[in-house]
């Protein structure tokens, strides 16, 4: 599993048909990032919902 499959910002797009990655971007955030190589996304947010309840357990 990707980590944008666990992104809370991957959601399906009907137009499409498919994920994308629903972050919103200006243009200078969208060539800031396509031209630099990240080890990993700089929006990354985990959809996890559960993540808190888990740890308090």
């Amino acid at each position: 599993m990707s980590d944008c499959e666990r992104c809370a910002f991957y959601s399906y797009d009907d137009y499409s048909e498919d994920y994308v990655c629903d972050v919103n971007m200006d243009e200078d955030e969208l060539i800031r990032l396509s031209s630099r190589s990240f080890k990993e996304c700089p929006y990354f947010r985990d959809g996890d919902e559960y993540k808190t309840v888990r740890h308090q357990m």
